[in-house]
């Protein structure tokens, strides 16, 4: 009884438990009601009891980044001016502090965008020596770069650019410095390095990238010469590269007019790469060439004055081409050679018209023509016909490079007369008597210049009016005997004295001079005579030059050489032009002429067989002797004729060029060789006059 009591005590169920007619889980469930009940009013009276108060700590604001941040608010709401003072706050106050050397970027950042290129370019600068371990060091020196190169300053940007390279592993930085390289080696006209950081740039450039890339290596490759265009491309191992590098090879050729080099780079570009994207534009330039290459191989053409004033000078050119084309087409395995004849009739704008029909006949090369050959030969150089010209018209070749001259020439003739007058007979004075016109004045400045070149002195010059007969007065001034001589000159210093102490002596000399003049007896005569020799004796010519050179045609010359000997110049060297190689200098001139010396392209009585040989065949032919221009006529032919029969030589520029390259051709007007500017150099023939013939001084 005492065991039952205790447990309905100590559990308030307990007597519903032991209720007969309530089951155990109906008990749990009421337990645990109970239990939920006790722990609800626990919480309810603690949630009752007063709360105690805890009060926060307050929290700290840092000033430098208080201040940072301010900035920063500045600059995102374009208040630069302000972001500025505040970033510059900043850096005086806090530069030891983890956001200096961004505040530094962003000072730069302002000056650049406010066009303040040197305190930008200073703040970047600052940042890479104060900060070296930043991340921002290479964007800076980046900044730095470009701005360099805006500024134009580009050797400094290059000078720069390989320790910012050393220092960068990022492809967008190597990318942008060899592009920007690039640029700045072409501002500095220096193409060849331009490419090369070109080069570079495409191999570390992405996809969209290479567009611009190869428009400007495209854009420099232009301005290299072929063959560093050809050094490039054996080295280069990219295709699409390789295939720029050839096309521009081909335009480069082509502009120096080398088609066939130019075909032969194109073809290759063709054959290489089909498909690259300068292929088409390839095969249209092709097309192009090939159109120029065509042209009639063997066929000349020849300017010739056939009618009008200069007509006897046009046939005897056409007799030495015409021989000269005998002779060619003589040989074996040689092809057929036309030659097509214009007659220019002496006029200047016939030949430029005839120059043009003979290039639309398509001939190779034009022979002549002579007196027009200045404006036919800027026609040919338009057309790129390879011309040569026979005349003497000065710095006919200058007009471009398809022009040439084969005829002698004021030049060659002065440095073979004082070469040998200085070289070979030792003589260093000279005096010049030349005509007043053009021809005159020419040979003139050239012999001076030449006598100075080789040492020699050029003791007087004096001119004459070419339509004189009498050329006493330029003479006399040659000599000192032109001007008079003061009165004090004329006598010995005693006579001079004597006349101070006597003037009536004078008087008397008058009174006898009177009587000499009205008297015919022969002893007064005689008389006068004495006192001449005694005392009034004319001056005597003062000859202070070994040589005298007379730049003039034989009717002049042979006038003026016998006058010289007249006013006692003797004893000196008498040099002449190509035109005193006629008959008629020795017929005028007589005695006085002999031992003159002259130059001359052509010389007939050489014993040169090549010259022998063509002297027998013109007489054959034509029954008279040939001169300088049958001689030159027939070299220049046959230089042409050897030339378009080579397999080797397809288009004009290649006829040009080897005519340009033309060495020690032995020709009967002389060895004759082409120099760059298209001149033709001949070794001269020396003649002296000798009885009533010229012979040749060895």
């Amino acid at each position: 009884m005492k065991a039952t009591n205790k447990k309905n005590i100590l559990s308030p169920l307990g007597q519903i438990n032991s209720h007969p007619g309530i089951s155990t889980q109906a008990y749990r469930h009421a337990a645990l009601f109970c239990r939920w009940v006790v722990l609800m009013s626990v919480f309810l009276f603690l949630s009752c009891a007063p709360k105690i108060a805890i009060k926060p700590e307050p929290v700290k604001i840092d000033p430098g980044n208080a201040l940072f941040s301010r900035a920063e608010k500045m600059f995102q709401s374009k208040s630069y001016d302000r972001a500025l003072e505040l970033y510059q706050r900043f850096l005086f106050q806090f530069s030891y502090r983890p956001q200096a050397d961004d505040a530094l970027m962003r000072i730069a950042k302002i000056y650049e965008m406010e066009n303040k290129i040197l305190k930008a370019r200073e703040s970047y600068q600052r940042l890479t020596t104060d900060y070296p371990k930043s991340p921002f060091v290479q964007n800076a020196m980046m900044k730095m770069l470009f701005m360099l190169y805006k500024e134009g300053k580009y050797k400094e940007v290059i000078r720069n650019s390989a320790n910012v390279l050393e220092k960068t592993i990022w492809r967008d930085h190597i990318f942008k410095i060899q592009m920007l390289l690039g640029d700045s080696y072409l501002a500095l006209s220096q193409p060849e390095e331009a490419v090369n950081s070109f080069i570079v740039a495409y191999q570390q450039s992405k996809k969209e990238e290479k567009a611009n890339v190869i428009q400007k290596l495209t854009g420099a490759i232009g301005q290299l010469d072929p063959n560093r265009l050809m050094f490039l491309f054996k080295e280069m191992d990219d295709e699409l590269l390789s295939g720029y590098l050839l096309y521009q090879l081909g335009i480069g050729y082509a502009d120096e007019k080398k088609f066939e080099s130019a075909m032969k780079m194109l073809s290759l570009l063709v054959q290489k790469f089909p498909k690259h994207e300068k292929t088409r534009q390839a095969k249209t330039l092709l097309e192009e060439l090939e159109k120029k290459s065509l042209y009639q191989r063997y066929t000349i053409g020849c300017l010739l004055p056939l009618s009008g004033p200069y007509k006897i000078y046009g046939n005897k050119v056409l007799k030495g081409i015409e021989l000269a084309l005998g002779q060619y087409s003589d040989g074996d395995g040689r092809p057929t050679i036309k030659i097509i004849i214009k007659d220019t009739e002496s006029d200047p704008q016939k030949a430029v018209q005839a120059v043009g029909e003979l290039y639309e006949e398509r001939v190779a090369a034009i022979i002549g023509p002579l007196a027009t050959a200045t404006q036919a030969a800027s026609e040919a150089q338009k057309l790129g016909l390879p011309i040569i010209t026979l005349t003497q018209k000065r710095e006919i070749t200058d007009m471009g490079d398809y022009v040439f001259r084969n005829f002698i020439t004021p030049g060659m003739q002065v440095k073979t007369l004082v070469s040998y007058a200085i070289k070979e007979l030792q003589l260093k004075r000279f005096a010049i008597l030349y005509p007043d016109e053009n021809y005159g004045k020419t040979f003139m400045n050239l012999f001076w210049d030449e006598v100075i070149a080789l040492g020699g002195k050029v003791v007087g010059a004096e001119s004459y009016n070419i339509n004189h007969t009498d050329f006493a007065d330029p003479i006399k001034k040659l000599v000192g005997l032109y001007y008079d001589i003061p009165e004090d000159l004329k006598y010995p210093d005693e006579q001079v004295a004597y006349k101070e102490i006597n003037p009536n002596e004078k008087e008397k000399n008058d009174e006898a001079d009177d009587r000499e003049a009205i008297g015919n007896d022969e002893s007064e005569t005689d008389t006068a005579e004495e006192e001449k020799e005694q005392g009034s004796e004319d001056p005597k010519a003062i000859v202070d030059f070994d040589v005298i050179f007379i730049p003039d045609a034989p009717n002049k010359a042979g006038l003026i050489i016998p006058q010289l000997a007249f006013y006692d110049i003797e004893d000196v060297y008498l040099l002449g032009t190509n035109l005193w190689h006629s008959k008629k200098l020795i017929k005028m001139a007589r005695h006085y002429a002999q031992n003159a010396i002259l130059a001359d392209g052509f010389y007939s009585e050489s014993t040169l067989k090549v010259v022998k040989n063509f002297v027998e065949s013109f007489e054959k032919t034509y029954g008279e002797k040939p001169g300088y221009i049958e001689a030159v006529a027939f070299d220049t032919a046959r230089i042409l004729f050897e030339m378009v029969g080579r397999p080797d030589i397809r288009f004009r520029t290649k006829l040009k060029d080897e005519l340009m390259n033309l060495r020690g051709f032995e020709g009967v007007s002389g060895m004759t060789s082409f120099d760059d500017r298209g001149e033709a150099w001949k070794k001269l023939h020396l003649l002296r006059i000798k009885g009533d013939k010229f012979v040749e001084i060895n």
